[in-house]
């Protein structure tokens, strides 16, 4: 496994958002998009669960945001959230604030449940009024779209999606107080993607009785780990939101800090974030590869994980890897302007097992074998700076000719 210790959880093959107790989901396309694909999607609890979220640190802050946060404030409770993709209800003022609320107020309704106990979230196009009587006709249909199958899930996860190609869901299982617990998530992301976070949606679900302080610690340190270290393009939405809810039915002992079981459910949780965060780097717009950045040997982890996030975030670099060219130079110049303690005598760099520096000094390579390597779906860079016990990893993807065409024509 990727953390944690490999018999800590279980990944659950045809796991879903609804693989775990008490959660149904749906999704329908209510003419939001040019396109007949799903553009509404909702999660429902069956009980007011715990609730955490995290959220884009772009000064301006989508207004569904806004309403999100205000409801999980109340009581730190959920009993859904409402999703709607092809409209970002971002810059849209005192009326794109008030369409916020009478999404959340109307599914509120339509559920019969607390408008404080539903979240909202959008993707799509910034600056633009949502189409509220389409919105509003979706939410009288949605509660029929329901279900707890995988169907269902399904469903939500394409009425989340704007440029992806792929729909980003995994589920995993892990066992606490000797029940099983199951932790979910579903995520949508492809362009506009930088660390802090990215243009994201992702929602976690779980059956793991928790409450909701120790859900957003959790929520927030899996996050600094796997959403936080993805870039596709430098840029940070303004939309971005990551919301978990934990409904309980698993039977568990409460998961605190003093919990035995604390770690095993932490590595599980930061399992699905970093699934999640990769699926969305290698389905940055137009990317042809996974890039994986691993730093080693820095002053602290604070340190190496700011020195992946640039070099994965670097232009040159990305541009390198898509033309498969061993430019290490690119690399190096990358670390250099991170702005962290390096010894510039010490660092080491490796293209997958192909050592190209040493100590700082070029070593021969084979550049035909680097080639080919470079040509593979998934790369890896490994940095070693030989100046502490720091280390991170970071993911993104390469810079291709079709990031441009998508984003040159995605208004309009």
């Amino acid at each position: 496994m990727e953390n944690g210790t490999p018999a800590s959880y279980k990944v659950v093959p045809d796991g879903s958002i609804t693989t775990p107790q008490g959660f149904r989901a749906g999704g329908l396309h209510c003419g939001l998009k040019k396109t007949t694909r799903h553009d509404l999607g909702a999660i429902v609890c069956e009980v007011p669960a715990s609730a955490a979220g995290v959220y884009t640190t772009n000064v301006f802050q989508a207004a569904p945001l806004l309403v999100t946060r205000e409801s999980i404030g109340k009581e730190g409770k959920l009993r859904a959230v409402l999703v709607n993709s092809g409209n970002a209800n971002a810059c849209t003022g005192k009326q794109g604030e008030a369409d916020a609320y009478k999404m959340r107020d109307s599914f509120a309704d339509s559920i019969g449940v607390p408008a404080h106990h539903v979240a909202v979230a959008s993707t799509g196009v910034i600056g633009e009024l949502l189409k509220m009587d389409r919105v509003l006709e979706g939410i009288v249909r949605m509660p029929a779209r329901l279900n707890g199958g995988k169907n269902g899930a399904d469903d939500f996860s394409q009425a989340i999606l704007t440029t992806d190609l792929v729909e980003k869901t995994v589920c995993v299982s892990v066992e606490i107080d000797g029940r099983t617990v199951h932790v979910a998530g579903a995520a949508k992301g492809s362009g506009m993607i930088h660390p802090n976070m990215a243009t994201m949606l992702g929602f976690v679900t779980t059956d793991a009785a928790i409450g909701n302080e120790s859900l957003q610690y959790l929520l927030r340190h899996a996050t600094d780990l796997s959403f936080n270290m993805i870039t596709v393009d430098g840029d940070t939405s303004t939309n971005d939101m990551l919301v978990a809810m934990a409904s309980g039915l698993a039977g568990n002992e409460e998961l605190t800090q003093r919990h035995p079981d604390w770690s095993k459910f932490s590595d599980a949780l930061r399992y699905v974030c970093e699934v999640l965060a990769k699926a969305i780097a290698r389905d940055g717009e137009g990317a042809t590869k996974l890039i994986e950045v691993r730093v080693r040997g820095a002053l602290t982890d604070e340190s190496a994980r700011a020195i992946a996030k640039t070099v994965i975030g670097s232009s040159l670099v990305k541009s390198a890897v898509f033309g498969a060219d061993a430019n290490w130079g690119r690399i190096i110049a990358a670390v250099g302007r991170a702005g962290q303690p390096v010894n510039p005598e010490t660092v080491d760099i490796r293209l997958g097992d192909i050592a190209v520096l040493e100590q700082s000094r070029p070593i021969p390579f084979d550049e035909e074998r680097a080639l080919e390597y470079l040509k593979g779906s998934t790369v890896q860079i490994h940095v070693d700076l030989h100046y502490g016990e720091g280390e991170a990893t970071g993911w993104g993807c390469d810079l291709t000719y079709d990031y441009v065409r998508i984003n040159a024509a995605y208004r309009t």
